[in-house]
């Protein structure tokens, strides 16, 4: 298995959502209580951006990771800092070669694609439950996604506002998986957007 390709699929799922993006949706809310889509897709480049530069150069700036500009092109920003992503980690030879990850901390640039990975399929879900569109991830990237997400601390001290992710909420083992990956990150499956 290779992870370059599992994260590319990923990305490639977050994309497909983004192309859905209307102008006039830009400004409604998402799952993520601090970001419309404008700023989730902002963000989304952002991170992107910042990925690309710290597996280049084994770190990034606070700027880079915080540069995402949508333009008058949000789905063209999205695919162009994807394939940055894309090219940056192309040489599989060095992907245990460490990356410094904003506040996080160093990994193996493995170990980052599988974060990436983690918020390209959660972030898709969040852009498609704000702008009310079917989302229908491929099972085994929710599979990998879940693995990890069980793998982060559910704490005060590393969950919760301020944060990346919020403290976990209760979902039914029995549930879907993409209903226990979101429910492990803090969001609830059954979020409705307050337009609705």
């Amino acid at each position: 298995m290779d992870v370059r390709d599992l994260d590319r699929r990923a990305g490639a799922v977050l994309g497909e959502v983004v192309m859905q993006v209307r102008p006039e949706q830009l400004w409604f809310p998402t799952p993520c209580p601090d970001w419309t889509v404008h700023g989730l897709m902002r963000h989304v480049v952002s991170q992107n951006e910042g990925l690309a530069v710290a597996a280049l150069n084994g770190s990034a700036s606070v700027h880079a990771w915080n540069s995402g500009n949508l333009g008058d092109h949000p789905a063209g920003a999205y695919r162009r800092s994807n394939v940055r992503v894309a090219d940056a980690f192309a040489d599989g030879g060095a992907l245990d070669r460490l990356v410094e990850i904003r506040e996080f901390g160093s990994f193996p640039r493995r170990i980052a694609l599988t974060f990436h990975q983690l918020d390209c399929i959660v972030h898709a879900w969040d852009l498609a439950r704000a702008i009310d569109v079917p989302y229908d991830p491929p099972p085994d990237l929710v599979e990998q996604a879940l693995q990890l997400a069980r793998r982060i601390p559910d704490t005060d001290a590393n969950r919760g506002p301020g944060f990346a992710f919020q403290r976990s909420l209760k979902i039914s083992g029995t549930a879907p998986e993409l209903d226990q990956l979101l429910g492990l990150l803090g969001r609830d499956p059954e979020w409705v957007s307050p337009l609705d």
